[in-house]
């Protein structure tokens, strides 16, 4: 679409709208002039609210630089007291044993919903590089996925993917408050990629879905306090009322995957009663939150990611306590993701790989879990076996965990552990390589048999960051500084071109000639600079977004 033609179809839009890129026709049929409308409703209603959450963001980060340390509201005291509960669960949200997670791509999709698998969250943010096309072409997967008209011909191997007779339960996750969506503009200002996500998911499905006997579910991550959770409750209700829903009809699974939300579960499940059905255990970005909140205490240092297990106190505590809480109160305790993927062409390492699995699901089905999350189909069967296996009905609801007994400081004592060379080289390696798929349109990504995404990917940057800036030493009493760094990001960028079949790039990487050099130079940036950016997605999206 040339400019002229973008400004002639700009012309022909509700008021206050603007589109400030192309729109092929399949993605017409999602920005409607009536959708575009109600996105425009949510957008103007709920925007200052948002913004407002953002700076309160802000704010209580400087609090916590300045030395303090999050703990149970003391004016929320009477909602943890009280004996209430959630509204109950849909019947088909209450066996949630194995969820996948993955992409909005057409054949993922596919595949996922055929996967076996109980429920498929399928991610706009995490497993999803945001470029314009990516957002509009989920959306019309997951309309037609829907309808069960989805059908994809893989281009390579003339293979035809088509959906089962018994697909998964969808449920979508919207990208999260702090990314906008610069393609289009409301009244001069973008749209909150939360809203443009859930708005469009919900308007074009909400009514379709219930034909059917479910209904318009989301997950919502990265939430930090009940106040956010009440915004989304505020959106579902304006949601319904607009399209004609009866109260309570959306539902939601909230992400406690920040550290300052573990403080407040009762009062997220209390905001948000009429639309929750359960919490989930998202431990990759909690750790990354962990690191990010407390990122100028030097005291606070993490050893190796890979350390940093579900095993060690603060993690365990904080699962245990979701369960708790979410069992007192009527909803589901899912856990976390296995990022583990198939190792084809070792058997050894495949089954050692499996067997962590499997103890990690088995640990969560004993503590109480309701379910859990895999990165991919392959696991399925092999959590599924084990809550099968320990489940007698379709959750654990009855399971209250009054045994279970969590302070704060349970939540806050830091993992004890080394920091490696090889625990440096691999987020290094793995930081950059995310990034370049990321930059290149790809936000899932099979690494040395893991799934990464935009969430371990933080942890990478995240690790080096702290260890460059408060002076940590490696295990073997080298220090962790800039000479080091460069020295081993060097030799890392060899390695990442070699994998990635590309000649190694030579110099200053800030000319951005591809998405390798964008990589480089984003990641150094990244972990260089004083100033610790909140999400690397941000200044990523920068460089994503031409317009």
């Amino acid at each position: 679409m040339t400019g002229t033609l973008l400004a002639q179809t700009n012309q022909l839009l509700p008021q206050g709208i603007t589109l400030r890129s192309n729109v092929s026709a399949a993605h017409t049929e999602i920005l409607t002039p009536d959708a575009l409308s109600f996105l425009a409703r949510l957008h103007r209603q709920f925007e200052p609210e948002r913004s407002r959450l953002m700076h309160l963001r802000a704010t209580i980060q400087q609090q916590l630089d300045a030395g303090r340390l999050p703990d149970f509201p003391a004016e929320t005291a009477n909602i943890r007291a009280a004996d209430w509960k959630v509204a109950p669960i849909p019947q088909d949200l209450q066996d949630r044993r194995v969820e996948l997670t993955g992409p909005t791509d057409r054949k993922t999709v596919i595949n996922a919903l055929n996967s076996g698998a109980n429920a498929f969250m399928a991610d706009f943010e995490d497993a999803s590089s945001p470029t314009w096309e990516t957002m509009l072409s989920g959306q019309v997967n997951l309309r037609d996925a829907v309808d069960r008209t989805i059908f994809y011909r893989d281009p390579k191997t003339g293979k035809d993917y088509t959906l089962g007779p018994n697909p998964a339960v969808l449920i979508a996750r919207p990208r999260g408050w702090h990314l906008l969506e610069e393609h289009l503009l409301i009244d001069g200002q973008p749209i909150s990629a939360a809203l443009f996500d859930f708005g469009l998911y919900c308007f074009h499905n909400a009514h379709r879905l219930l034909l059917q006997g479910s209904g318009p579910y989301f997950y919502l991550h990265k939430l930090e306090n009940r106040h956010e959770a009440a915004l989304w409750n505020a959106i579902f209700v304006a949601a319904e009322e607009a399209l004609g829903l009866s109260i309570g009809t959306i539902k939601a699974t909230v992400l406690i995957e920040t550290i300052l939300a573990a403080f407040e579960m009762d009062e997220i499940l209390y905001a948000l009663r009429d639309h929750i059905v359960a919490l989930n255990c998202g431990r990759w970005d909690y750790i990354f939150s962990f690191i990010k909140k407390f990122r100028n205490r030097p005291d606070w240092v993490l050893p190796d990611r890979q350390q940093v297990t579900m095993t060690t106190h603060f993690l365990r505590s904080y699962s245990l306590l979701t369960i708790k809480t979410c069992h007192r109160r009527g909803a589901l305790a899912i856990g976390g993701m296995a990022a583990q993927i198939p190792i084809k062409n070792d058997l050894e390492a495949n089954a050692a790989a499996l067997a962590r699995v499997r103890a990690d699901k088995e640990r969560e089905a004993q503590d109480g879990h309701d379910g859990t999350w895999v990165a991919h189909p392959a696991l399925v069967p092999v959590a599924r076996e084990v809550f099968d296996r320990r489940l007698y009905g379709f959750n654990q609801l009855s399971v209250l965990r009054e045994d279970v007994q969590v302070v704060a400081t349970d939540l806050l004592t830091l993992p004890q552990g080394t920091i490696t060379e090889t625990g440096l080289r691999t987020n290094i390696r793995v930081g950059i390589l995310y990034l370049t798929y990321w930059l290149a349109g790809t936000g899932c990504v099979p690494l040395f048999n893991l799934m990464e995404d935009a969430a371990t990917a933080e942890i990478c940057r995240a690790q080096v960051w702290q260890w460059l800036h408060h002076g940590a030493h490696l295990d073997d009493g080298r220090l962790i500084d800039q000479a080091l760094f460069q020295n081993v990001l060097m030799e890392e960028i060899a390695t990442v071109a070699e994998y990635l079949g590309q000649r190694s790039p030579n110099g200053d990487h800030s000319s951005w000639r591809t998405p390798l050099d964008q990589a480089i130079h984003l990641f150094e940036c990244l972990v260089t600079n004083d100033h610790f950016e909140e999400f690397l997605t941000l200044p990523a999206y920068r460089l994503l977004v031409q317009l």
